[in-house]
């Protein structure tokens, strides 16, 4: 390769790294942020038990018995949208109940 090729080569892949990491940087920024120098607007959760509601576990996962039941109530709502019930053991997600009506 000639010396001016090689040069050639070599400014391309630095620009190319540049852009790369310019890139990276702005993406990084946008997802931290919400938008490039602004404040990042915080979306309420979806919150669908409070402490102290009754849940109703689905038929499928509790056969054979009545629906008064597979009544629990609400002892803590996690972080992660579990649930912890009274008198029964385990975390519990929102797919494992009923829907509220």
């Amino acid at each position: 390769m000639k010396r001016s090729t090689k040069r050639w080569v070599g400014i391309t892949a630095v620009a190319l790294g540049a852009l790369g990491a310019t890139g990276a940087v702005l993406i990084r920024m946008k997802n931290f942020s919400g938008k490039i120098g602004g404040r990042r607007e915080t979306k309420p959760l979806s919150v669908w038990a409070r402490p102290g509601m009754q849940v109703t576990f689905r038929a499928e996962l509790m056969p054979g018995r009545d629906a008064s039941e597979r009544v629990f109530r609400v002892k803590e709502l996690l972080p992660s949208g579990r649930v912890l019930l009274h008198d029964f053991a385990g975390e519990h997600n929102e797919k494992e109940f009923e829907q509220i009506r």
